[in-house]
């Protein structure tokens, strides 16, 4: 993928400066939102535009200039890209994610010893400074349950150290403007699964974008399938055990931390979705709360300001402390998953089973209000869900859509159990390697 823009300079990890770069361009891309939603393009546009505001970068390990920043300023940039836009959101969430593969999957070292070093047959550069450097959009996924019993993606050794990539993944994120792809395969189908870097410009390689998504439009999902792709040793990352159990407590948190930053996306797509029909009913443009009216309520005959209706005002009240309930628990997981990551090789497994808890309460609770905030906005805005597309209306239903296609994948109740299991039992054995 190419974006024809300059480069810009590398930006220092300032408190002040990624807040106004994140802010600057969320606003940007808020601008013109619903339209690009509608038009369901590849998001070509969209990540020069990341580029140019230099976000792709925004985890580059800190050095001598002062690049880089840390976890949390990443999932604050993620959370307010989100409220303009959730599907840029989401693909610069796995791309954060996915930077990490090198530090997660790499060899470890013994507690005490220091970060890890660099991955059999890897140059020794971590693939987020190789990212930055590049100016790559990450895409792809590692996910030991897709590459069970011989299906998924496999290698096959090749000579002078390298391997031969097959089969095929469906992924739900950019893999149709990434500039490289980071996957898991087995070889032969099974033991360990080794973490690759992939070029998809490359020969072998093929991605359909397949059908239109409900929502998360622009996240540029799409099936991928590698035919005899060549994998050099330099692009093999690390490796996952085949046994979970036995992997690093700090290894296990790399599915954690891309749950954690999709969640933020979840909470950006609610504060989004209510700030936006704050602004509508400030304006006076959406009326008498009638959806919101209880039965035996007043039906409208005492005429109300809309800023003084006291039923618009009960919903924005339930509504907003949804929000701030989402928050807080967000927040807190967030800063568990930031010390986790600070401790890298030292981190215990209980410590690791406790961060993992609060992510997946983090998870819960904010895909609960995103869908609950963005149905109900859609009764406060437009009276009915759907109006505004037949009618050409503020576009309040892609926040639903948006919310609907994100939280879909997960299973609440799992998460819910294993949660429960924790509290009571103290049991995290299934609190491993679950993404």
């Amino acid at each position: 993928m190419s974006t024809p823009r300059k480069p810009p300079a590398h930006r220092t990890a300032d408190d002040e400066i990624w807040p106004r770069v994140t802010r600057e361009l969320a606003d940007d891309l808020a601008v013109d939102a619903l339209v690009r939603d509608r038009a369901g393009k590849a998001p070509f546009d969209e990540v020069a535009r990341l580029q140019e505001a230099g976000l792709p970068a925004l985890l580059t390990a800190p050095g001598p200039d002062g690049r880089g920043a840390d976890w949390r300023a990443a999932c604050a940039v993620i959370r307010e890209i989100s409220a303009a836009d959730s599907s840029v959101g989401e693909l610069l969430a796995h791309h954060y994610a996915l930077s990490w593969s090198s530090r997660f999957f790499g060899p470890a070292r013994e507690p005490g010893g220091g970060p890890p070093g660099p991955a059999p047959g890897t140059v020794g550069t971590p693939l987020h400074v190789r990212a930055a450097e590049e100016r790559w959009l990450l895409a792809g996924g590692i996910e030991a349950s897709r590459a069970e019993n011989g299906s998924g993606l496999t290698l096959t050794p090749a000579g002078a150290g390298g391997w031969v990539l097959d089969g095929t993944r469906a992924f739900t994120s950019a893999v149709s403007v990434a500039d490289r792809l980071v996957v898991g395969a087995r070889p032969g189908g099974s033991g360990d699964l080794l973490v690759v870097l992939v070029d998809p410009a490359g020969p072998g390689v093929f991605t359909d974008s397949g059908p239109e998504r409900v929502g998360q439009r622009l996240a540029g999902a799409g099936t991928v399938t590698f035919e005899g792709v060549p994998v050099a040793p330099g692009d093999v990352l690390g490796a996952l055990p085949h046994d979970e159990h036995a992997a690093a407590p700090f290894t296990t948190l790399a599915p954690l931390a891309l749950r954690l930053l999709l969640t933020e996306v979840g909470l950006g797509i609610a504060e989004g979705a209510l700030a936006e029909a704050r602004d509508i009913s400030r304006a006076g443009h959406a009326g008498p709360a009638r959806a919101t009216r209880p039965a035996g309520a007043p039906d409208g005959s005492v005429p109300f300001a809309t800023g003084d209706d006291p039923y618009l005002l009960l919903a924005y009240g339930e509504l907003a402390t949804t929000a701030h309930a989402a928050a807080a628990v967000v927040e807190r997981a967030t800063d568990a998953l930031h010390h986790g990551l600070l401790t890298s090789w030292r981190l215990g497994a209980e410590e690791r089973a406790d961060i993992a808890v609060l992510v997946a309460a983090a998870e819960t609770v904010t895909g609960h209000a995103a869908v609950q905030i963005t149905t109900r906005v859609l009764e406060l805005v437009d009276g009915e869900a759907g109006a505004d597309v037949r009618d050409g209306g503020p576009g309040f239903d892609r926040f639903w859509r948006n919310a609907r296609a994100l939280t879909a994948p997960t299973q609440p109740a799992h998460r819910l159990r294993d949660i429960g299991d924790h509290y009571l039992n103290g049991t995290h054995a299934r609190l491993t390697l679950q993404a």
